[in-house]
């Protein structure tokens, strides 16, 4: 019995015990999760936190990288620009240049006598002037030379002192004759010789031939002459050479620019008749009028389209009219056109009347004549009542 009860003792003690142990160990699991679970806290939330902290230094320093690229390429792109530019300027230069030593070329190998404006020392100088004048005129014309050479055109020293002192150079351009060496280019070189105011051109005289002879002389123009602009004008014209200039240098700052009286008249078919144009069906059906060109008897164009003249001269298309085939040829490209009046005024009252209000003209002549009505007779009278004072060509600062 003794035994019996003993043995239930041990019994129970042994039943408190795993009791106890399953307790126990149930408290050390749940100690042990609740450990685990804030150690696995731990150690998710601290590497996020610095990983938020890594990613807006990278985020900062990606912004600052950008702007830096930025800096960068606004400074690079400056610097090209800059580089562009003279690169346009050197090559402007370069085809000058390149159109000068053509023209002595050219007349070498003809053979024909190179002017004095065409020697070397002068291809070589780089002085800059204002305006180059070139006043067309034929062999027949001596007269109108004279009359020229006695209003409005400085002669001798006064000559060269206009090109020193105001940058304007001016001459009276023709070519040559059918037969070289002949009588009439004999009279012109001793007329040359007494006065020195001529350009002579590497081409043949002929009325049909304006156009070549309009695209040959800006072609030795510039070659000659730096100048911001050239001018053509014909020797029946009244010009006051101040007025001219002063209304050029207000467009100095423009590099494409087409000067003159603009128009745009019929598109002439009839056989026979003056100014027709053989390639009338170029323009249209008949009745069509011609794109806005300058009227031939003066115009001015900017260094940059004489130079683009001479550097294309092979290629430009001649029409019958010298004034529209000037205007051909800028028609497609990017050339403001300046109509300006003062280049084309009536003879006496209409150029007097301007000039006694303050509103002097640049050119005068007839529409009627297409130029001074028997300008011979007539341009003393004119230059005295349209003309400028001499001190305004002398006093005038461009």
């Amino acid at each position: 019995m003794k035994n019996t009860t003993s043995w239930k003792s041990r019994r129970a003690e042994s039943s408190l015990k795993g009791v106890a142990s399953r307790n126990l160990t149930i408290f050390l699991c749940i100690g042990c999760f609740c450990a685990g679970m804030l150690f696995t806290h731990r150690m998710w939330t601290v590497p996020e936190a610095k990983g938020i902290s890594r990613t807006t230094q990278i985020d900062d320093q990606k912004r600052k990288d950008v702007k830096s690229e930025s800096k960068d390429i606004l400074g690079e792109a400056s610097r090209m620009h800059h580089a562009v530019q003279t690169l346009d300027k050197t090559i402007s230069n370069l085809e000058i240049e390149l159109a000068a030593a053509r023209a002595l070329q050219d007349s070498i190998m003809s053979g024909s006598p190179i002017t004095e404006d065409l020697k070397i020392p002068e291809l070589t100088k780089k002085r800059k002037y204002l305006m180059v004048i070139g006043i067309n005129t034929a062999f027949s014309s001596r007269k109108r030379r004279d009359s020229v050479r006695a209003t409005w055109m400085p002669q001798g020293d006064k000559l060269k002192k206009l090109e020193e002192e105001k940058g304007i150079v001016m001459r009276f351009v023709i070519g040559h004759s059918a037969t070289s060496g002949g009588i009439l280019d004999r009279a012109i070189e001793a007329e040359e010789k007494q006065h020195g105011d001529f350009l002579r051109l590497e081409h043949v005289e002929g009325y049909l031939e304006l156009s070549a002879k309009t695209k040959s002389y800006f072609t030795t123009a510039i070659a000659l002459w730096d100048a911001d602009f050239y001018v053509k004008v014909d020797d029946d014209v009244h010009v006051n050479i101040g007025t001219l200039a002063a209304t050029l240098a207000r467009h100095r700052s423009k590099p494409r620019v087409y000067i003159g009286c603009m128009k745009s008249g019929p598109v002439l078919a009839q056989k026979g008749v003056r100014y027709n144009e053989p390639e009338h069906w170029k323009f249209g059906e008949e009745g069509n009028r011609y794109f806005r060109h300058a009227t031939g008897q003066l115009y001015a164009i900017s260094k940059d389209l004489a130079t683009y003249i001479s550097i294309n001269r092979d290629i430009l298309h001649k029409y019958a009219n010298e004034d529209v085939t000037l205007g051909s040829w800028f028609i497609g490209l990017d050339v403001e056109h300046i109509d300006d009046r003062k280049l084309c005024c009536g003879t006496p009252p209409d150029c007097e009347w301007k000039a006694q209000t303050g509103n002097i003209c640049v050119a005068s002549f007839d529409w009627s004549c297409s130029g001074i009505c028997k300008s011979v007779e007539r341009i003393k009278e004119i230059h005295r009542r349209c003309g400028e004072s001499e001190n305004a060509l002398w006093s005038a600062v461009f």
